[in-house]
């Protein structure tokens, strides 16, 4: 977030001292170019945030000046993309980005530019907001350290504002990916977006349509990430964005009332719920759980008449829509949604465990169900305690507590976590000689729930006299 900027140039000149800078400095003028140092740097820079990744920008081959920095650092690591017209120096901690000065035009149907060699205001004025469009000339001499900021970029950090350098219509109808981009630096700092930006993005909304999904969910992926995403996800609703990258969510957004009753609003709800988990967690995917952990609301909302609104099971329907959301939203088919399908399907068990006296079985179930991310389930589950009454929340967190003091004894006791029945299919099968059939789950299935409802201790000798029992009550063997 914000904290200030710097207002001594000279302060700011200082920070671009020592190497790696001087080194391209000494290589701009070996080989008679300028150099400036640009973009996401300075604007950090200008934050008082720290940063590796160095984007240099000179006026002339940016893969000449790379190689020429490489050997004169010696022990650094080239890379070099001659499509792009760029090079990577890797020397220690830092990473160095050279490419030439360009500037840049589009196709309406598209947002991938034609580039042509340019200066550096040419360069300055392609980029997309005036806080990433400040440079430092590297060139030696009195210049050494001064900050070019043609469109005000330092001033709009002041101001802690989103603003393009140019037109903002032009801006976002060329590359409309810059449109998550403002939402997201707006929720990465904690600025808000110009108005004459804002408009802009409103106007230009369905541009969006012609950016990759997988650009849109890196953009979406930083929202969530950053230090309060409610920021972003209020912008990208106000600014129209959200119903075409994400319905669903946009559907939980307002209160129907009935017979004077109300419902919150799970717009509001969950992010408040993202909000308070974020302060605990910086895990991208426990993130998402609490984003959609609620998703299926609008689809499982009822009124009944004894009870008022009502969204039964909208937790189990939220697992079963997790799959087509994130084939859609191109997020990762594999374990990582497997994750939050458990947090979403799982996070109404502590909660309704807290409305009762909590009993050792249903501790044994959830942490069978749970495993490992147990632990990231009850953070969730603390997070989703957002009501107005003070009491009511104090109630809840108190029986959490127990809940977790349950959970510690229990797994201390009967290691249930991650559990497999002490009895495998194949003893079964082989001791009843059955072939692979019903009977053989059903006999497995008996031994699991007896040491979950804590009817047996969880060991093979206790499971094994079981399994006899649960035989002969199925005809299984002679009494």
């Amino acid at each position: 977030m914000y904290a200030g900027s710097y207002h001594d140039i000279n302060e700011l000149r200082e920070k671009v001292s020592g190497n790696p800078f001087r080194t391209i400095s000494a290589a701009s003028e070996r080989i008679g170019i300028d150099a400036f140092v640009v973009g996401g740097f300075v604007r950090d820079l200008c934050l008082r945030r720290s940063s590796k990744d160095i984007d240099i920008v000179v006026v002339g081959s940016g893969i000449e000046a790379a190689r020429t920095v490489a050997r004169m650092m010696g022990q650094s690591r080239l890379t070099v993309f001659k499509t792009f017209g760029t090079a990577q120096v890797v020397s220690g901690e830092w990473n160095i980005e050279f490419v030439g000065a360009r500037r840049e035009s589009y196709h309406h149907d598209s947002r991938k530019p034609v580039v042509e060699d340019g200066s550096l205001t040419d360069d300055l004025s392609r980029r997309d907001f005036t806080i990433n469009a400040m440079a430092i000339c590297l060139n030696p001499g009195k210049n050494f350290g001064k900050l070019v900021d043609i469109f005000d970029g330092l001033g709009d950090i002041d101001r802690q504002a989103i603003r393009t350098p140019l037109d903002p219509d032009i801006t976002f109808s060329d590359d409309p990916l810059r449109m998550m981009r403002a939402v997201r630096f707006a929720s990465q700092l904690g600025f808000y977006i110009d108005p004459d930006t804002f408009d802009a993005i409103q106007r230009n909304r369905e541009r969006l349509s012609i950016v990759s999904q997988e650009r849109i969910i890196d953009e979406l992926n930083k929202i969530i990430l950053s230090p309060k995403p409610s920021i972003g996800f209020e912008l990208l609703e106000k600014l129209g964005l959200l119903e075409l990258i994400f319905p669903e969510l946009c559907a939980l957004k307002g209160v129907e009332t009935k017979d004077g009753i109300g419902h919150k609003d799970n717009f509001a709800h969950t992010l408040m719920v993202l909000d308070r988990l974020s302060r605990h967690t910086d895990n991208l995917w426990l993130r998402w759980g609490a984003l959609l952990h609620d998703i299926a609301k609008p689809a499982t909302k009822r009124w009944d008449n004894r009870l008022g609104w009502t969204f039964h099971n909208h937790n189990y329907i939220g697992d079963k829509m997790l799959p087509t959301i994130f084939r859609r939203m191109k997020l990762p088919m594999n374990d990582k949604l497997r994750y939050v399908q458990k947090l979403v399907n799982l996070h109404m068990r502590p909660i309704n465990l807290s409305d009762d006296e909590v009993t050792d079985s249903a501790v044994r179930r959830l942490l069978f169900d749970a495993g490992d991310d147990i632990d990231d389930l009850m953070l969730l589950c603390e997070a989703d305690i957002t009501s107005k009454n003070p009491a009511k929340v104090q109630r809840y967190l108190d029986n959490f507590r127990r809940v977790r003091d349950k959970l510690a004894d229990i797994e201390e006791k009967d290691r249930i976590r991650n559990f497999q029945p002490p009895i495998s299919g194949e003893e079964i099968m082989e001791t009843f000689k059955l072939p692979p059939s019903r009977p053989v789950g059903t006999i497995k299935e008996a031994i699991k729930n007896a040491i979950l409802d804590g009817i047996i201790p969880n060991d093979y000798e206790a499971a094994r006299t079981f399994m006899f029992e649960k035989a002969r009550e199925m005809g299984l063997m002679e009494s």
